[in-house]
């Protein structure tokens, strides 16, 4: 290997093409090291920008992580006994309550299907409007856009990080790091500790938490999302969209030349060439090459060169260049979200068409609408009480002294409503009977209470006389009345003689 080393002159760049820049610093400062298996990370140091959809990105950042941290603080109504948490995923007793909804772990088809509903929304959205997910709302953009603010707060805008960044060692630099880097690790830890209030009640946790009392699972959980939001949105930022996230790449399935995305209207804008005042438009394009669309963008990318893997579609370009545009005195939308479609229609000359409604979206919207139809539902027919009964297998009967018949049961009782249920319970299908319940009284009918949320078992004998022998097998039929609810009933078998049930 051949290694050339090149001499800059005091005060300018390799071959005395005139002054070092600050992002020449910074990229030798990243690159210093020499080569290697891999290409070293060059800094990206977004530039702040003011327009529409940074707005947009600035309103979706307030609503997403206010809904984050605030949600798990959120106080539901229900019996006592009961989570007072509007939002739990409660491991130790077995249910997800999601306000006036409270599912049981044989309901997890109900989490299946709103993670398809999510899915196909994804590949819906997808199609239609690019990666917006991507650059509004994934959590990886999210905290990745508030890091970066609180970067600005402590270190100022593009060109200020890119000389701090290039300076010496100072005091200025380290009070200026040691902020920032304090600043993200306190945001870290109030994600990795918001995660852990979904899954235990919120008050109680928060002052478990500080006197060591907290089940370590909950520490745990929070250093291991302090970590990962500490690493990901402040140190690797838009290397997670390039090299981890799966999604850039499985997406474009989901495109075709009418989705709209972040594009560049090279009709207009090329050639390119540097404008001054007062200079006709003659000869080029709206394109001043001013650079601002490339320094703005958190994924370091230029926009001008097509569609690339590493756009997230937030639009910041959109909003630098408009800025430009307005400034040098021509219309807006030099770059802008469009469809591939209606850019070669411009270049063509042709009235561009934009098609929302496609094979491919309608395919996904039908899809969308069948699931959720399904799920609602699911959520409507769902019964507040569900009756099991398990008949014993050994003995399978047993005949008294009196030689009447008597076979054993146990009635499991799903309350999954706020309330409680007081039952009676009856059987149907072998006429004169007995009903026994151990624990319960001699005389009078068997009644069954059931708390809110709750699985009761009851252990039951059916006591037939001496006639149903004649009959080996035959089915019978468990009632649990309330009054003012509907009855419940379920199905199973009466054996009084040596048969295999069916």
């Amino acid at each position: 290997m051949t290694v050339v080393i090149q001499k800059v002159p005091s005060g300018g760049a390799p071959g005395g093409q005139g002054p070092v820049s600050v992002a020449d610093v910074a990229r030798a400062k990243a690159n210093r090291g020499g080569g290697g298996l891999y290409k070293p990370r060059t800094p990206i140091y977004p530039k702040l920008v003011h327009g529409r959809w940074r707005n947009v990105k600035w309103v979706m950042l307030v609503v997403t992580l206010a809904i984050y941290y605030v949600a798990p603080w959120l106080r539901w109504s229900r019996p006592e006994g009961a989570p007072q948490q509007a939002i739990l995923v409660d491991f130790a007793h077995q249910h997800f309550y999601f306000f006036f909804i409270a599912l049981w772990p044989q309901e997890v088809f109900f989490v299946t299907g709103l993670l398809i509903m999510a899915a196909l929304a994804l590949f819906l959205t997808s199609a239609l409007f690019g990666r917006l997910w991507c650059g509004y709302a994934c959590p990886q953009t999210v905290w990745t856009d508030l890091f970066i603010a609180v970067e600005r707060a402590w270190e100022g805008d593009r060109n200020a990080r890119m000389r701090l960044d290039a300076a010496p060692l100072s005091f200025n630099k380290v009070w200026r790091k040691s902020g920032k880097h304090l600043s993200w690790l306190l945001i870290a830890m109030a994600t990795g500790g918001a995660w852990i209030f979904y899954f235990q009640d919120a008050p109680t946790l928060w002052r478990e938490f500080w006197v060591g009392q907290a089940p370590m699972t909950s520490y745990v959980s929070a250093g291991i999302l302090t970590f990962t939001t500490y690493s990901l949105a402040g140190m690797m930022r838009e290397q997670v969209c390039t090299y981890l996230c799966p999604w850039p790449r499985i997406q474009g399935a989901m495109f075709d030349e009418h989705t709209l995305q972040v594009t560049y209207r090279r009709d207009r804008g090329e050639p390119r060439g540097p404008h001054k005042k007062d200079q006709p438009w003659t000869g080029r394009g709206d394109c001043v090459d001013c650079g601002q669309c490339v320094v703005v963008c958190p994924m370091g990318i230029d926009i001008r060169n097509g569609s690339q893997l590493e756009c997230i579609n937030c639009g910041l370009c959109v909003d630098a260049c408009d800025e430009v545009m307005v400034r040098v005195g021509r219309p807006k939308s030099l770059i802008s979200y469009d469809t591939d479609w209606a850019v070669a229609a411009h270049e063509q000359g042709r009235k561009p068409t934009y098609h929302l409604i496609r094979s491919r979206t309608i395919y996904y919207g039908a899809a969308l609408a069948l699931v959720t139809g399904l799920m609602l539902w699911g959520l409507a027919t769902r019964a507040p009480v569900v009756l099991e009964v398990l008949r014993d297998r050994n003995p399978t009967f047993v005949r008294l002294a009196s030689g009447a018949i008597r076979d054993g049961y146990t009635l499991k009782i799903d309350n999954r409503s706020f309330e409680p249920r007081v039952y009676q319970v009856g059987v149907n299908g072998l006429g004169a009977i007995s009903l026994k319940s151990p624990g319960a009284a001699a005389n009078g009918p068997l009644t069954v209470s059931v708390r809110p949320n709750e699985v009761r078992a009851l252990r039951l004998f059916v006591i037939a006389p001496p006639e149903a022998d004649e009959v080996q097998s035959r089915p019978v039929t468990f009632v649990l009345t309330a009054p003012g609810k509907p009855p419940l009933r379920t199905s199973s078998t009466f054996l009084s003689g040596d048969v295999t049930p069916q």
